[in-house]
Order: structure tokens, then C-alpha cells, then sequence
């Protein structure tokens, strides 16, 4: 696609939303179970009665969060959400370690939601049960297709599925709550089970309820992941791009508290009994019900319980609940390219990253992404129970971090602002992210107290790892361009070489050494020579014989190589014209032949390649390859051209 194609790849809110927000939107799918299942440790009866208080907690940090990322698309529309928002007003540290939380939160998002898919469908498809990770690894490919085809490709794709799902979970949820106040509304399957407490859970003491309640709620926090991945897409949205945002998040929200709170609600009603070990902890009539025992996830449970009389709604519900779960990982696809696009701009990360591919997409983050995914996928054999620990603990400290910056935005703001309105919209907004602030770093603290031994210690270590790597990079990039910057002085005293040596390589006679020495003649040097390495003294007197022969004007030198190198003698004797005159400037000219087939590569210019290698690394040598096309390059040129065009980054050296 064509760089003035760019504005037809930007998104109307209509598509914004499956794009961006199906990873809030999914994590109904798993929220519910992870709050279940931790309160599920001390036995059903607190699961039963505590899921909806946690569930309201859950929504009400929702909420907040939501509106506070509302004030920040309309302060930073430029799309670096948290990043920016950290950096700009908390410094350059602040801004990596929200990038590094960022990115480590986008890479588990796409291994949990593909993960999580796939293990609903291997519940209606018995072939997919003991090959999970193979199948998500193929999905992350086809994820990773899509996405590379660009923006607006990938957001019809996903409309569909998404609001089919909305509409589904909405529709489940309506039916649901007329069944339950009608009285019609049968127990789930696991209702008349026993959810016996584990080993340590039989009796806990106020302490030891109350960390067990904040577990629950920080695994319950799973629904906030992806909120902020609007705010890092903004410049994806079409004009009013900040508004449009704003609206879109504020959507999300609704239908994600809505959501959330109705699954919650139908699975208390239903009375459903959800355990991490359900062959151990579910028991009928005191005893266990045993490995024979399969456990549907929260959402397969409520909707045979609410579609009882409707089994078609039963498999739809499956069908889209596997869908969105899989196609949740697109918001990560169009996150992590965009804020590694930032990074690299801001030379935290390598400059390619900055590029877009040929169908304008940000290609080289796309497959980063996927190819992290895929490695946490295999790691963890795509067991959403061990990934979903690593699960959250980043997008609250970019949460934290974020709205904090926002409070001192507004007061640096407010400080020269005279209009009495704009200063009362930025108070309340203030105000707004000053809730939002305390309440996220609230959550940070319980997610760290509760997770951090259960694998949020490893989410912080991958984080560090990237800071220390992203300022490195930094250091790197500011290395170079203060050794290349050219100053007045430069500029005003260029020296040039006192004389221009040029060298000709020859290793034998023929074609690609005669136009070596011709082209060296054609740019007339004050001195040129050609030298040869003599490792065979017989091959090395038959060449001075030809050369002579053939009466070619130009001195052949011969170096003496007792142990039958090639590469040193030529870099030695280099390097000695330069140290004794140091203001020449030598010329290497080698003799190169170009082939057409990769496995032809290997029989040929490997010598050249070594010298050429040596030679880049000495100061004051310039190399000059001096090609000579053999039969089998013919129409390469021709089939290059075809090839569609290769981003400029990748074909000069800008770094």
C-alpha cells in the first residue's frame, strides 16, 4: 500500500471498538472464574456469598479507571497514552518503566486470551484436548497474518465475531435475569456439589480472610486489562480522533461492567461451585468426585443453566465466548507495534520498529509480539491458570504511573491558565485522576502483596530486563550520533587526503580482476598497486609470469604468507601504509562475483568477505566491491524489482 493510503487505514468508531476493546470485553470469560476460584479455597459458601461484593470492587476501580482515561486521549491524542503521559511529566525513567510494563502486559495478553480460547474449545473439540499449545502457537501465526495485512483488514475481521459476542453474552444475560425473577431459572450442574476448602483454607482468621478477599479482587482485576489500549491507539481513530476515543472507551466500559456484574450475578444465582482442583475439592455426598469429573468454565455452566430449554444457545454461547477470547489478543496487535513504533522514535528501541511494513503496518513490532507469545505459550504448555498470575501487575503500574503524571499536567496547567471555565474542567479533571491515581496504586499494592510469589515476581523481573535493556539501547543511539555530529569546526577545516593509494586484490587472472584494475585506473589515484598473497610459491610465480605476460601496467606485489593466511598478510600490510602516512587515504578494491543461487554464495567470496570485514574496522580504508555478474545472476535484477519494495530503513544504513 501506497504511503498517501494512510488515512484509509484509520478507524471509525464502529470498528474501533471490536478492535480495541475486545480484551476488555473478553476477560468476562475468565474474570468470573478467577474471582470463584479464589475464594473457592476456603469452600463454596464464601464464593457464594463474597463473588459479588468482589465483582462490585472490581467494578467500581472499572469505572474510575475508565473516566480517568477519558481525560487522558483529550491531553495526549498523539497515541503514546501512558508512555507520553509518564514521560512528559514524570520524567524519562517513569515514562520506561510504564513502556516496560506496558509491553510485558501486551505480550501476556496475547498468550492469555489465545491460551484461554483454546481451552474452551478443547471442551467441544475432544482433538484439540493435549495439543492446546500447538494449536495457540498456530493461532498466534494466523493473528499475526492478519494483522500484518493492516489496521482496517483486521478490525472488519473482528467487528463480526465481537459484537455477535456482545450481543450473545447481553442476550444470555437478559434471559437470565427473566428466568431468575420469574422463578424459572435452574441451578448450574455443579450446584448440588460440595466445594470442600484446601489443606490450610478449613478455618481462617480475620487476617488471613481478609488477604484471601484481596486475592480474589486482584485476580478479579483481570477485566481492567486492555483499558488503556485505547488511549495508546488514538492516532488510529479517524478524525476527532480524541473524541472518538473518548466515546469508544466510555462504551467499553458500560458493556464490560454490564457484562461482568451479570455473569457474577447468574453465578450466584445458579449457585455454581468453581475449584482450582475440582477432582479433589468437588465432592458428592462427601466424596470426591474424582479425575472422571470435567469442570465447564464459569460461562459453559451459566449458560446451560440459563439456556436449559434452548441447548442452540448453549453452543452459540461456546462458539463466540472461543472466538472472543482468541481475537482478544488484537488488541495487543494493534498496541505493542504502535508503542514500540513510540520507543524507537524516541531511540529506546532499535529504529525499525519505527517503520511500517508494505501494507502500513508496523510490522517488525507485529512479529516481535507474536514471537514472545508464542515462547510464553510453549513455556507454560497454555495453561491460563499458571499465565494469568503473571496477568495484570503491569497494566497497574502503567495505570498508577499514568495518572499520576495527569495530576501534575493539570497543576502545571492550571498555573498559567486565565479563563475560569478551562480552569473548573481542569480541576474536575484533576480531581478525576487524583482518584485514579490513589485507587490504581491501591490495587498495585494488593496485586504485588498477593501475586508476587504466585508469578507476578516474574512480570516485574521481565520488566526490569526490558528497562535496563531500553536505556542501553538509548545510550547506544546517543553514542553514535554525538560521535557523527559534525561541528563548526568540522565543517570549516575538512582536510582532505594528502594522496589517494588504491590496491587491487588479485587471487588470480581473469575477467573480475581485469575490471578491478580498470575501474582502479579510471578514479586515477596518485599510487596504485595490485598485491597478491603467495601460499603457494608455484601457483604464486605462474601468476607474476601471466601478469608480466600480458604486459598489465600496473606493479604486482607479492606477500609473503609462511602459514598460508590470507586475510592478515592483506590487513598487515594495509595497515602499515596507513601508519606511516597517515594522512593517505588507501583504496581496497576487491574483485567480487555475484551469483544467483543461495547455494552458490557458499562456494565463492568467502575470502573477500573476511578481508572486507577486517578492513571496515581499520581507520582511513575505504573498500570498494567490484562486481562481476555470472551466468546465474541473470533476471535477478528483474525478479528483485517484482518483489514489493522494501521499507527505506532496511535498505540504508540510518542506523
Amino acid at each position: 500500500m501506497r504511503s498517501d493510503r494512510l488515512g484509509e487505514t484509520l478507524l471509525p468508531k464502529k470498528l474501533a471498538l471490536p478492535v480495541f476493546a475486545s480484551d476488555a470485553l473478553s476477560s468476562v470469560a475468565y474474570a468470573p472464574d478467577e474471582i470463584l476460584l479464589t475464594l473457592g479455597l476456603a469452600g463454596g459458601a464464601l464464593a457464594l456469598t463474597q463473588s459479588w461484593k468482589i465483582a462490585l470492587a472490581v467494578v467500581v476501580v472499572m469505572a474510575v479507571v475508565v473516566m480517568s482515561y477519558r481525560q487522558n486521549v483529550h491531553a495526549y491524542p498523539s497515541g503514546g497514552g501512558d508512555y507520553e503521559v509518564a514521560t512528559v511529566n514524570l520524567g524519562p525513567k517513569a515514562g520506561l518503566t510504564v513502556a516496560s510494563a506496558l509491553l510485558v502486559d501486551y505480550v501476556l495478553t496475547v498468550a492469555v486470551s489465545v491460551s484461554s480460547g483454546v481451552q474452551n474449545a478443547a471442551s467441544s473439540f475432544s482433538f484439540v484436548r493435549g495439543h492446546e499449545a500447538i494449536v495457540a502457537v498456530v493461532i498466534v501465526a494466523a493473528l499475526t497474518a492478519m494483522n500484518l495485512r493492516g489496521v482496517r483488514e483486521s478490525g472488519t475481521a473482528f467487528a463480526i465475531p465481537t459484537y455477535l459476542f456482545m450481543a450473545t453474552i447481553l442476550g444470555m444475560a437478559a434471559y437470565g435475569f427473566i428466568r431468575q425473577f420469574t422463578g424459572t431459572l435452574p441451578p448450574a450442574e455443579s450446584a448440588g456439589l460440595t466445594l470442600l476448602p484446601e489443606p490450610g483454607y478449613e478455618s481462617l482468621g480475620g487476617l488471613a480472610m481478609a488477604f484471601l478477599l484481596l486475592r480474589s479482587f486482584s485476580s478479579g482485576c483481570a477485566a481492567l486489562t486492555g483499558v488503556e489500549a485505547i488511549s495508546n491507539g488514538v492516532p488510529a481513530f479517524k478524525k476527532p480522533k480524541s473524541r472518538n476515543a473518548a466515546t469508544t472507551l466510555l462504551l467499553m466500559g458500560a458493556i464490560s461492567v454490564t457484562m461482568l456484574m451479570s455473569m457474577v450475578s447468574l453465578a450466584r444465582w445458579t449457585g455454581i461451585h468453581y475449584a482450582e482442583e475440582p477432582a479433589v475439592q468437588l465432592a458428592k455426598d462427601g466424596v470426591p468426585v474424582g479425575e472422571g469429573y470435567v469442570q465447564d468454565t464459569v460461562m459453559g455452566q451459566v449458560s446451560k443453566a440459563v439456556f436449559s430449554n434452548f441447548s442452540a444457545g448453549v453452543v452459540l454461547v461456546s462458539v463466540v465466548t472461543g472466538l472472543i477470547l482468541i481475537l482478544a489478543a488484537n488488541t495487543a496487535f494493534n498496541g505493542f507495534p504502535v508503542l514500540g513504533s513510540i520507543l524507537a522514535k524516541d531511540g529506546y528501541l532499535p529504529r525499525q520498529l519505527h517503520n511500517r511494513g508494505d501494507r502500513l503496518a508496523f510490522s517488525n513490532g507485529i512479529l516481535i509480539l507474536a514471537s514472545a507469545a508464542a515462547v510464553l505459550i510453549v513455556a507454560y504448555n497454555a495453561e491460563v491458570t499458571r499465565l494469568i498470575q503473571l496477568y495484570i501487575v503491569g497494566v497497574f503500574v502503567s495505570f498508577t504511573l499514568s495518572q499520576t503524571g495527569m495530576i501534575r499536567h493539570w497543576n502545571r496547567h492550571l498555573r498559567t491558565e486565565q479563563d475560569p471555565a478551562a480552569r473548573a474542567r481542569m480541576k474536575r479533571s484533576r480531581i478525576i485522576n487524583g482518584i485514579g491515581a490513589v485507587m490504581s496504586g491501591t490495587v498495585l499494592l494488593v496485586v504485588l502483596a498477593t501475586k508476587f510469589a504466585h508469578g507476578a515476581g516474574y512480570a516485574i523481573a521481565a520488566m526490569a530486563v526490558l528497562f535496563f535493556m531500553m536505556t542501553t539501547i538509548r545510550r547506544h543511539y546517543d553514542r553514535v550520533r554525538d560521535e557523527l555530529a559534525v561541528s563548526e569546526a568540522d565543517t570549516a577545516h575538512q582536510l582532505l587526503p594528502s594522496r589517494v593509494r588504491a590496491i587491487v586484490l588479485v587471487s588470480k587472472i581473469h575477467k573480475p580482476t581485469l575490471r578491478a584494475v580498470a575501474y582502479a585506473r579510471a578514479t586515477r589515484p596518485s599510487i596504485l598497486e595490485a598485491i597478491t598473497v603467495m601460499v603457494d610459491p608455484e601457483e604464486t610465480a605462474a601468476l607474476q609470469a601471466e601478469w608480466d605476460r600480458r604486459d598489465i601496467p600496473v606493479a604486482l606485489k607479492v606477500l609473503d604468507s609462511p602459514y598460508r593466511e590470507i586475510t592478515r598478510p592483506v590487513v598487515d600490510y594495509v595497515r602499515s601504509i596507513r601508519s606511516g602516512n597517515p594522512r593517505d587515504l588507501v583504496v581496497v578494491y576487491i574483485p567480487q562475483y555475484v551469483l544467483g543461487r543461495w547455494w552458490e554464495q557458499l562456494l565463492h567470496n568467502q575470502s573477500a568477505l573476511r578481508i572486507r570485514a577486517r578492513l571496515l574496522f581499520t581507520s582511513g580504508v575505504m573498500v570498494s566491491s567490484v562486481p562481476w555478474q555470472l551466468a546465474s545472476s541473470e533476471g535477478m535484477a528483474e525478479k528483485l524489482d517484482e518483489e514489493r519494495p522494501v521499507p527505506s530503513a532496511l535498505r540504508y544504513g540510518d542506523g
